[in-house]
């Protein structure tokens, strides 16, 4: 996403926020957009995998949470 998109998104994410937000709030939002987008764009750049691989290589590392199924795949 060009810088300037950035700007005006985080913008009018901030102005959707409740009044009292706390600085932890507008960071987790900015974090949780963010990973969306990068999420978006490695799915369009066929960066994927399968849950089912996922999970197997989750289970043959000794990985059992949730976290490690959330992680780009790079």
């Amino acid at each position: 996403m060009e810088a300037v998109k950035v700007k005006d998104e985080a913008r009018r994410l901030i102005e959707r926020l409740p009044d009292d937000v706390t600085w932890d709030d507008v960071m987790h939002e900015i974090y949780v957009r963010q990973a969306i987008e990068s999420g978006l764009e490695d799915s369009c750049a066929g960066r994927l995998t399968y849950i089912e691989e996922a999970i197997f290589k989750g289970a043959s590392t000794g990985e059992t949470n949730h976290r490690s199924l959330l992680l780009p795949l790079r």
